[in-house]
């Protein structure tokens, strides 16, 4: 268990959100969103162990040991039940937690993520590289799967790709390891919380079909494709994500 560095914002008193971002970038990433979400939530974003100001123990990791973290990260915090919001390796976490402790996740919101990738070598051969190169040596070629070239050719993504290659080479190394070994496609069925999975049309690194896959597993899952996105579609499309959320996390 590592103990999450965490962020919270948004009024006392109002549903606790926890957001979980993707391998290879700190909670800044969720930071447009935020901007289009409103003041509805109180927002816990936080690090993955071996992200952004969150310990880096020796890998690989799990994503077992990854969810425990969110659990203690929730114990500290005092928080019983949330609202929970996860992309790529955050929706794997998210899906890890709302299987393994279903009392602890009301709604879950599934972003761009897969509950099993059959490309596992090519996570462990990046790892490898990562740990011989660092994290910059894979930059370029990631932010190519995380945006779209037309929000490429309209938007500076200097500070992503500054997030990426400070990415410690150990902790990225080990979440890659953990997606690598990951199968949490026997699990699927018994989420209860209601699900709603969201991938972009245009995403390279986990393309639809993966986001159908889990939404036709979970019960009573709902599935959004969002045109104009690739893999951190809360970042290029923050206000389509944020009516999304919006519309499924209101808790009748």
């Amino acid at each position: 268990m590592t103990i999450l560095h965490a962020e919270v914002s948004g009024p006392p008193g109002a549903p606790v959100l926890v957001l979980g971002g993707s391998l290879g970038t700190t909670l800044d990433m969720w930071q447009p969103l935020l901007d289009e979400l409103g003041g509805g939530y109180r927002v816990l974003r936080y690090d993955h162990r071996g992200h952004g100001g969150s310990p880096v123990p020796p890998g690989p990791y799990t994503v077992d040991e990854l969810g425990r973290d969110v659990l203690a990260l929730l114990d500290a915090r005092g928080l019983d039940r949330v609202l929970y919001c996860g992309l790529s390796l955050g929706g794997m976490v998210g899906m890890w937690l709302a299987a393994h402790a279903p009392e602890r996740i009301e709604r879950l919101a599934l972003l761009c993520t897969a509950a099993y990738l059959p490309a596992g070598q090519g996570y462990r051969d990046r790892a490898a590289q990562v740990r011989a190169a660092g994290v910059g040596s894979v930059a370029e070629a990631v932010l190519a799967r995380w945006f779209t070239v037309r929000y490429l050719a309209r938007h500076d993504v200097a500070g992503y790709r500054a997030m990426l290659a400070g990415t410690p080479a150990e902790g990225y190394a080990g979440c890659c390891e953990a997606i690598a070994a990951m199968d949490l496609r026997p699990v699927l069925p018994r989420i209860v919380a209601p699900t709603l999975v969201v991938s972009g049309s245009d995403d390279p690194a986990i393309p639809p079909p993966f986001g159908e896959q889990i939404a036709a597993a979970v019960p009573g899952a709902r599935f959004e494709a969002l045109d104009d996105a690739a893999h951190l579609a809360a970042v290029e499309q923050p206000g389509a994500v944020a009516r999304l959320l919006r519309q499924h996390l209101t808790v009748e």
